[in-house]
């Protein structure tokens, strides 16, 4: 049996393909598109959803959308009857997407990939739910769903048990933590469902000395439930999201690529306490009534790495998971698997081990490629390539990586990655200035080799896969690996092994022969504002746009150096 799931038309369009319950293939369609946070119909996605099925449309038994469009438009609706006359402007800019697609999914489904099947509708959050719990490695967990909003619903959660989960309770717009965040995302200048990440990133520089000002803003009940004081906000009837009374309380809008002063960092850190006091609230009342050690997270909130990391040490829960596409995303893949076990009952037997779904390039398609476009590459041997893109590492030169399929979700997990050198202090303003072209406060990654991650972070787990929990460095081994430690002393951490990525795993380990240490710095392939890279012409157009010295794209090396040939002696590339 296969089922289709499709997520599109709010952001972070996607598509997901399951067979007899397994994962086959997942993507999202701003990699095709190259327009970032794409909205459009995954029709991309879904074309290469099929093809690495072997299948065609006529074969697919059931598509599945992860929410209730007809829900949705209740809500728009009785939100514009509510703040009449306010609302007016953004209700009718809302219109016409409705009525052209939104609410005709069938329609569409037909007219772009010419599907004539049964669709199932999933709720929002029983999307995002699904997509946590039933591909976790838990056969029982408690699931908290937390985003800006769904239909009607902002934070949910509930129980999962063997093929199914109920929602037991939920919060609804406009109260949402995921808005509160998003609101002051916006205040702060920077884009709203985008620069979430930002801001996160730029509060360990901050004193959350707004903190009391921000609680005034939210009624938190004993079970963590909340409500907030709408007044101080404005995202339920107009495009903007803040009020005039949040301004005269916490200070005035920054101007987008304005400098970050003092005051923006403070309000971040701020937010950031805020955020973690109400979730941790919530999953304290969590565990206390539904009696499970594990909790999986999904929606937007789930990517909120440095209170995902604080979790176990702030609550009682011991273990915890989420999946690399917690956003919408990811709604996707939760609407096929909802489809599957919860609507049609059929047994699990299926747990995400790893997050490599997207497409992969073959070594021929590959070499054809640099060779219609006559670039000049060096072809490695496989026992090769680790070493010499190791040592390319410890000479400080700033690498692309493209191997195998892409990464399913926003984080690069060593598919498409940049890769550079941790331990040397300038690497972290080097790849900001001359790569990635963002801001300077924004952190860069680690990523461990799995035997080792006890050795460098207090983590309470044997792995983290998917690049979603903040944790400390040990404060003996930040001096080693300063390029990834962050200024509060922490790194959003990702542990890979041998059997997740051997070519990945194989450069670590070659890198740990010359500097005695198992890490790299991993960041997304990608410059500022577009997707990560997904074909091997979107990643040689980002080498050549940018600072990265070479490309390892599958064998294949590419030095980014003017007359390169004099460059490829690969011995003595692997050389100490």
């Amino acid at each position: 049996m296969r089922i289709l799931g499709i997520s599109c038309f709010y952001h972070d369009s996607a598509a997901a393909l399951i067979e007899d319950g397994k994962l086959v293939a997942a993507a999202q369609e701003e990699r095709f598109t190259r327009k970032k946070h794409d909205t459009s119909f995954p029709k991309n996605a879904v074309e290469f959803c099929l093809k690495e099925a072997a299948c065609m449309v006529k074969d697919i038994d059931y598509v599945a959308f992860y929410e209730k469009p007809l829900l949705k438009f209740d809500r728009l609706l009785q939100s514009c009857i509510d703040t009449f006359p306010w609302s007016l402007h953004a209700f009718c800019k809302s219109l016409p997407a409705y009525f052209t697609e939104k609410l005709r999914m069938q329609k569409v489904l037909k007219k772009q990939i010419g599907y004539k099947g049964e669709v199932l509708f999933a709720k929002h959050h029983q999307s995002h739910a699904a997509s946590a719990f039933l591909c976790s490695p838990f056969t029982e967990a408690a699931i908290l769903t937390v985003d800006g909003v769904g239909e009607w619903t902002t934070t949910s959660y509930g129980y999962g048990k063997n093929n199914s989960f109920e929602l037991h309770k939920e919060i609804v717009f406009p109260h949402s933590l995921g808005l509160l965040y998003s609101a002051i995302t916006g205040h702060l200048g920077f884009k709203i469902n985008n620069d979430e990440y930002k801001v996160m990133g730029l509060a360990p520089y901050g004193k959350p000395v707004y903190a009391d000002k921000l609680r005034k803003l939210i009624e938190l009940k004993d079970d963590g439930s909340y409500s907030l004081d709408m007044s101080y906000f404005t995202y339920h009837y107009k495009m903007w999201m803040t009020s005039k009374k949040f301004e005269q309380e916490l200070g005035p809008r920054r101007m987008k690529e304005s400098k970050v002063e003092e005051h923006h960092q403070n309000l971040a850190a701020s937010l950031q306490k805020v955020f973690e006091n109400v979730l941790f609230k919530m999953l304290r009342h969590l565990h206390k009534e539904l009696k499970s050690n594990n909790l999986v997270l999904a929606g937007g909130c789930a990517l909120n790495s440095v209170a995902n990391g604080k979790i176990t040490r702030n609550t009682p829960f011991k273990n915890v998971w989420a999946q690399p596409a917690a956003d919408d995303a990811g709604g996707a893949l939760g609407a096929a698997l909802w489809a599957y076990h919860c609507v049609l009952g059929n047994p699990r037997s299926f747990i995400m081990n790893h997050a490599y779904w997207g497409p992969e390039f073959s070594t021929e398609e590959v070499e054809q490629f640099l060779k219609m476009n006559n670039i000049i590459y060096k072809t490695l041997k496989d026992d090769e390539l680790t070493a010499v893109t190791a040592k390319l590492i410890f000479d400080n030169n700033v690498i692309g990586w493209f191997q195998g399929r892409m990464e399913w979700g926003p984080r690069a997990l060593g598919a498409r990655s940049i890769l550079s050198n941790p331990c040397n202090e300038k690497m972290k303003d080097i790849i900001n200035a001359k790569v990635k072209h963002r801001e300077m406060f924004r952190p860069f990654a680690p990523v461990i080799s799995e035997e080792d991650v006890h050795e460098y972070f207090e983590i309470d787990k044997e792995d983290e896969k998917f690049m979603l929990f903040v944790y400390p460095i040990k404060p003996d081994k930040r001096k080693l690996i300063p390029a990834v430690t962050h200024v509060d002393g922490t790194g959003r951490l990702q542990t890979i092994n041998r059997q997740q990525n051997s070519r990945y795993y194989g450069v670590i380990k070659e890198f740990e022969k010359l500097s005695r240490v198992p890490v790299l710095i991993n960041t997304s392939f990608n410059i500022r504002g577009e997707p990560i890279v997904c074909t091997p012409k979107d990643a040689y157009r980002c080498m050549m746009g940018t600072g990265i010295d070479y490309l390892v794209i599958d064998k294949f090396l590419i030095a980014r150096a003017e007359n390169p040939k004099d460059m490829w002696d690969s011995e003595s590339l692997a050389k100490d």
